[in-house]
């Protein structure tokens, strides 16, 4: 590895040059002197911890926010932005990691929002949907113009939001954790369209904790720390590991935990004969005290169907379930969470926090009745639990007063699961745990993970990353198409097996096959 830092990979000015950029709010400064230069036809990767400087520095780039030190410059000349729309017509876009799109409106008239199509002075339906399917067709979505938003899983609404910004010619696109809601064969799709942008002279800027994406993608990489630039490297010097010392600033111990020994004792949740969806969507399964079950599979076979089904927030049915050897009659989230089941779900910002409000709403409000039986909320008892909380998750916050939505994407995470354990549950299931996570907090969540199973604890893990899943489980269940299709132990839960049940019709969809 090369020691830094000054490298170019192309001729002629920068499509895009940023000298020294700060940013600062109020008296904390969250980037200081940031200086880059971004090339067309190029993949420029950003990498750093959550809390590195990274979205901060986008949003500078990209009209977001302005700097409140330094300079840009386009081509050359140099450039202001006071806002988004400034920037774009000057050709940079930005895709945000959050879905902002209008959850109300149909895909097409997400796309062209504020640049409607018209005919005789009247909007052109009609071929506003027909390029919406031409931009949908090119990053492989399988959303059609008409459908409304809300209508669809987290994954195409990214697929759309990324459709957006190709939707007119660009100099430079940054792409901000765009394949976090993605699977396999989506990601694959997507890493195609980055390296066609790069052949038709596009600089794209790549942010993602995804470092073999990294790997795979990037002619350069700029790794921030604590908001200040550690250097720029030619990808081809790094390997991921360095990478990953680089972001977090020490060397990596091993990322996962041992594996565990496998348990013998009674399963702490058993599901038989589960139906979600009117059948659409079935399956039995159990997960024993000490044991970390993951649930593998692609995107659409029905993992978060199902899990939303067992937890009462879909339609289902089931033969039974049993938690701890007691039936459970009426699964729902509450009666439940009474019997020891909790469910961290995959929609952090969405569904799991509530971004506007501070640590103690969001720690103590699933289990109030546990941790505040009296009439009067006390305020003292919730403070405490924050305290307790931020110090025993490693919950990295300026202030303990600090909104939820404030928090980067690691340490919201680690308040979700700080949340769900309040109640001291018997089976955790998380879903998604570490998506748009930084190899850092991963670290930790994995030893979260692994701490409360070898407490006598059991979990279920849905993940589309394979490492994780394959890194984690001490048992694997595959799914396609709303069935498990296999089952994996020991040395035969690899990456290959997983791929290979979740996408192979070598696998019957009535019952599973061992890999």
């Amino acid at each position: 590895m090369s020691d830094n830092a000054d490298v170019r990979t192309a001729s002629g000015p920068p499509v895009l040059h940023a000298g020294a950029l700060s940013k600062a709010y109020g008296p904390i400064t969250v980037l200081s002197d940031v200086t880059l230069d971004i090339r067309a036809g190029e993949v420029h990767a950003i990498i750093g911890e959550n809390g590195a400087g990274k979205s901060t520095l986008m949003k500078l780039l990209s009209g977001h926010a302005e700097p409140t030190g330094g300079t840009m410059a386009m081509e050359g000349t140099d450039v202001t932005f006071a806002n988004a729309v400034q920037a774009e017509d000057a050709g940079i876009v930005l895709v945000h990691q959050e879905i902002l799109l209008a959850p109300d409106l149909t895909v097409a008239q997400n796309l062209f929002l504020g640049r409607e199509l018209s005919r005789f002075f009247a909007v052109d339906d009609r071929q506003m949907n027909r390029r919406t399917a031409e931009v949908l067709a090119r990053v492989g979505s399988t959303a059609r113009p008409k459908t409304v938003v809300r209508d669809l899983p987290l994954a195409q609404r990214q697929l759309v939001q990324i459709a957006r910004a190709l939707l007119d010619d660009r100099k430079v696109i940054i792409l901000d954790e765009p394949t976090a809601m993605l699977a396999n064969d989506e990601v694959d799709a997507l890493l195609g369209i980055v390296r066609n942008l790069r052949a038709q002279g596009v600089a794209v800027l790549y942010i993602s904790h995804r470092l073999e994406e990294v790997e795979a993608l990037a002619d350069r990489v700029t790794v921030l720390r604590d908001g200040k630039m550690i250097g720029t490297w030619p990808a081809e010097d790094l390997d991921q590991r360095q990478m990953a010392e680089l972001m977090v600033g020490r060397e990596l111990s091993m990322l996962y935990p041992p594996k565990r020994e496998a348990p013998t004792t009674r399963a702490a949740l058993s599901v038989e004969e589960l139906s979600v969806d009117h059948g659409k969507i079935t399956g039995s399964f159990d997960v024993r005290p000490g044991e970390v079950l993951g649930i593998g599979g692609m995107i659409g076979a029905g993992r978060t169907e199902l899990i939303e089904g067992l937890m009462g927030l879909r339609p289902a049915q089931a033969r039974a379930i049993r938690v701890n050897g007691q039936p459970v009659t009426k699964p729902d989230v509450q009666t439940l969470m009474a019997a020891g089941v909790v469910y961290l779900t995959e929609d952090r910002k969405g569904k799991g926090l509530l971004l506007n409000e501070g640590l103690g709403p969001n720690l103590i409000l699933q289990a109030l009745d546990m941790i505040n039986p009296g009439l009067r909320l006390d305020r003292k008892k919730e403070a405490g639990a924050v305290r307790d909380a931020v110090t025993e998750y490693d919950i990295r916050v300026r202030s303990l007063s600090v909104e939820a939505g404030q928090l980067s994407g690691g340490n919201q995470q680690k308040l979700l699961l700080a949340k769900v354990m309040q109640a001291d549950p018997t089976v955790v299931i998380i879903d998604e745990p570490t998506r748009g996570i930084d190899i850092g907090n991963k670290s930790q969540i994995y030893r979260f993970i692994d701490d409360l199973v070898r407490a006598g604890k059991a979990c279920v893990v849905i993940s589309s990353e394979l490492p994780e899943l394959v890194g984690l489980s001490d048992r694997v269940l595959v799914m396609r198409g709303g069935r498990f299709v296999a089952e994996l132990t020991g040395e035969d839960i690899t990456e290959q097996n997983v791929v290979y049940a979740a996408a192979s019709s070598g696998h019957d969809t009535e019952g599973r096959k061992r890999a």
